[in-house]
């Protein structure tokens, strides 16, 4: 797609996921005048124009001026947001969600007929460009209109497709799997505390341990229980540790955790329900 193919942007909610996204946008190729923001607070606004260049406009100027609309709002504020979106939206735009929950229904039902939707699910490492954002299309969104999205996300992370059925599952393990990811890492930093290292040792050890595995686990292609086993040699200290964590019901732990996530992201679905 060249240059002046491509579609103008706005992102509506210039929040954490959507300064990330404007800021990856920026450092993949697009000049700031193909972009624009809405963002009620004046002075955050300011913010994001003083340090990118990139305007701030209304919702009823984004979907004016834009092809794509970038949904990054909190689920609580979509409702007032398509009060806004829904008279100034035409047929030619297509609209992308990033709001957790929210089905491509809601948007249909809200907006004119036949205005294309793509649900996404992103993560919050957006902000150092390393997200996994799963899409999924809604009624009126097409192959080419997926293609969109995933050139657009691509810049930020990596790009899976999914049936919308599975955006709930998918909300549960990757949308809120930093969370998890920097809990574990924050007990891990504690222990060596309690065991007497200094915190900034701590965190060194832990944070580069976790970077370290991470990148094996991307790289090899190996099973990570296979990876697990290579590090657990026969009556030595990592078998011990994997006792304990399996006495503790970390497992399970997590495996409810994770279930409880994917209940609520359908009950944040079924707020906005007719």
């Amino acid at each position: 797609m060249t240059n002046a193919d491509k579609p103008t942007i706005a992102v509506l909610g210039a929040g954490k996921i959507g300064e990330a996204l404007l800021s990856g946008l920026l450092a993949g190729g697009r000049r700031p005048d193909e972009l624009m923001f809405t963002e009620r607070h004046g002075e955050r606004a300011s913010e994001l124009t003083n340090r990118y260049g990139i305007r701030a406009v209304d919702v009823a100027t984004a979907a004016k001026d834009a092809r794509v609309l970038v949904v990054a709002v909190k689920p609580q504020d979509i409702e007032p947001l398509l009060d806004e979106l829904a008279p100034a939206v035409g047929g030619d735009s297509l609209v992308v969600s990033l709001c957790a929950g929210l089905p491509t229904s809601l948007y249909e039902r809200r907006l004119p007929d036949g205005v294309p939707v793509v649900r996404v699910m992103p993560n919050t490492p957006m902000v150092v460009g390393e997200a996994m954002s799963a899409i999924s299309p809604g009624r009126f969104a097409t192959a080419d209109h997926l293609a969109v999205v995933e050139e657009l996300l691509g810049v930020v992370g990596l790009v899976v497709r999914v049936p919308e059925s599975q955006q709930d599952a998918v909300t549960a393990l990757s949308g809120s799997g930093p969370a998890y990811f920097f809990f574990l890492v924050e007990a891990m930093i504690d222990a060596g505390i309690l065991l007497g290292l200094p915190r900034a040792v701590s965190e060194k050890l832990i944070i580069q341990s976790a970077v370290g595995a991470a990148t094996m686990l991307a790289r090899t292609g190996e099973h990570p229980v296979t990876l697990r086993e290579a590090v657990t040699s026969p009556a030595g200290t990592t078998i011990m540790a994997i006792r304990e964590l399996e006495n503790h019901g970390v497992r399970a732990a997590l495996l409810a955790a994770i279930e409880a996530a994917h209940d609520r992201s359908q009950e944040l679905g079924r707020q906005h329900e007719d």
